[in-house]
């Protein structure tokens, strides 16, 4: 009979990674790069010594957790390429991208001003364009997507994606979901006016002092 007990060690250390990571996007997202190891460890529901194990030190753990981030984006970029019909492939993206940005608003930005030579995000950056604009070359062939979009447009959409601001992560992501429909619909070279998702709740932004 084999033994079950290296399988479960296997299962239970990739769990730890995977609350580990989430509780690290979250924390460094909500409260920056200056969050303390020990509050991650209490956030993923784990003990120091199991997050120094796999995590020595604070970079290698921000590096870990951008490092999914950017594997989650091309993932998502690859499968928009490959569907079969390139405005649902555009629209995949769109959707996805939201969500994912929605998710893990401000870990990207802590990242990159904290740690801004640990990664390449240039190629990264140079190869999702690329992609995009490929996919969408194809999705105005066929008749779908408006003749004047440019992937300039895309980026100033995420941009504004990154701005939504929600009492809750979940607000967020439904904040985010309504924002790509809004979009696809802009996009499309005759718009279709589907049913939008559920309407979130906003935090009002602050008010701006005068002096």
């Amino acid at each position: 009979m084999t033994d079950p007990l290296p399988h479960t060690l296997r299962s239970d250390a990739s769990d730890n990674r995977e609350r580990i990571l989430e509780a690290a996007r979250t924390l460094f997202a909500t409260e920056g790069l200056k969050v303390p190891m020990r509050e991650i460890a209490r956030h993923a529901g784990v003990g120091p010594a199991t997050l120094y194990r796999r995590f020595p030190t604070k970079q290698t753990l921000a590096t870990e957790a951008f490092t999914d981030e950017m594997r989650a984006c091309r993932a998502i970029v690859d499968e928009g390429s490959a569907e079969p019909d390139p405005w649902r492939g555009f629209c995949l993206v769109i959707e996805k991208t939201c969500e994912l940005h929605a998710r893990s608003r401000g870990f990207t930005e802590a990242f990159m001003a904290t740690f801004p030579d640990a990664m390449d995000f240039v190629a990264e950056r140079e190869y999702a364009l690329r992609s995009i604009a490929e996919l969408a070359h194809r999705a105005k062939d066929t008749g779908h997507l408006r003749p004047d979009f440019v992937v300039d447009d895309l980026v100033l959409v995420l941009m504004a994606n990154r701005g939504l601001h929600t009492p809750s992560k979940g607000a967020r992501v439904a904040a985010s979901r309504r924002f790509a429909a809004l979009v696809i619909q802009a996009f499309q070279a005759s718009p279709q006016h589907s049913p939008l998702p559920p309407v979130a709740r906003l935090a009002p932004a602050a008010p701006h002092k005068i002096t």
